[in-house]
């Protein structure tokens, strides 16, 4: 079987980077490699990810301390670390791993099997399901032409072609990376049969609010389209928190629209995306 490797960036995940760990053990097809970034950690992540590692040869830890950053730059900032301790590894694929969440000990042994059938797929993996409560629900955002950033592999000569994550100040990296891919002729492929749980529990009603909101200026900062982006928000209306959600994303994407901002990237990526988004948008239009 083919080898693949992961990278999972942490900060201060340590109520949840456990049971991840113990899902990633539990695998029917175990990596060749896992490096864990602790990107300035201050609760007990690193021992915890430490005591693995001594029991684990394929596992390794790099803590950062200088990383200046927040957020999503940040977090692509602890990829990029990960990124240069897997080339001393071979292997034919890369993971990105985020450290709270799930999925059935087949998970990656599957993901590798559908890459073999599909020489053309460079990027894959399941279907996110949010906690809500005591259970979890499909987020309302998943679509098989997208691949989430939470637990997806990216075929090593895709991920060398497309430049692997590169940090964008609104977000974004994982999505910039499947426009890249399919813009040099990679296939892009959720799996509905494929679940990932996501254990994390949103914030509240202010902070889901700013997320939306930056989601927005990240959805203009990628070239996303004006129409494009109305059918999608109207699409995702239902999203947590319903409404007022999708206008906090609204509102973000054309502050950034009416203050003539510029998108973050090169403009054949723009014209590429809109050309894609705006065939969705006829076919959308169409059926109805």
């Amino acid at each position: 079987m083919e080898r693949y490797v992961l990278m999972t960036a942490a900060h201060n995940e340590a109520k949840l980077i456990g049971a991840t760990i113990e899902t990633v053990l539990a695998q029917t097809a175990l990596p060749s490699l896992w490096v864990i970034v602790s990107d300035r950690s201050t609760d007990d992540t690193d021992n915890i990810v430490k005591e693995y590692c001594a029991k684990h040869s394929f596992m390794r830890l790099i803590r950062l301390n200088k990383n200046s950053d927040r957020g999503t730059i940040a977090k692509v900032n602890a990829l990029m670390a990960a990124s240069n301790e897997i080339l001393s590894c071979d292997h034919d694929y890369v993971g990105n791993l985020d450290a709270d969440v799930s999925f059935d000990n087949e998970y990656f042994e599957r993901l590798l099997s559908c890459f073999q059938l599909n020489p053309s797929l460079g990027i894959a993996g399941g279907l996110i399901y949010e906690k809500r409560g005591a259970s979890f629900r499909p987020r309302v955002s998943n679509s098989i032409s997208s691949v989430a950033h939470a637990a997806q592999l990216v075929r090593r000569q895709c991920y060398s072609e497309i430049g692997g994550y590169i940090a964008l100040e609104y977000g974004g990296e994982d999505w910039y990376a499947e426009i890249r891919a399919r813009s040099k002729g990679w296939h892009v492929r959720a799996l509905p049969e494929l679940k990932v749980m996501h254990h994390r529990v949103t914030g509240g009603a202010d902070s889901l609010l700013r997320h939306r909101f930056r989601e927005g200026k990240m959805d203009f900062s990628v070239g996303s389209h004006p129409a494009f982006e109305l059918v999608k928000c109207a699409r995702r209306f239902p999203e947590h928190p319903a409404c007022v959600g999708t206008i906090a994303r609204l509102a973000g994407f054309f502050s950034s629209y009416f203050n003539s901002e510029l998108p973050l990237v090169p403009p054949e990526i723009v014209d590429f995306l809109r050309k894609e988004q705006m065939n969705k948008v006829r076919t959308f239009i169409y059926r109805q």
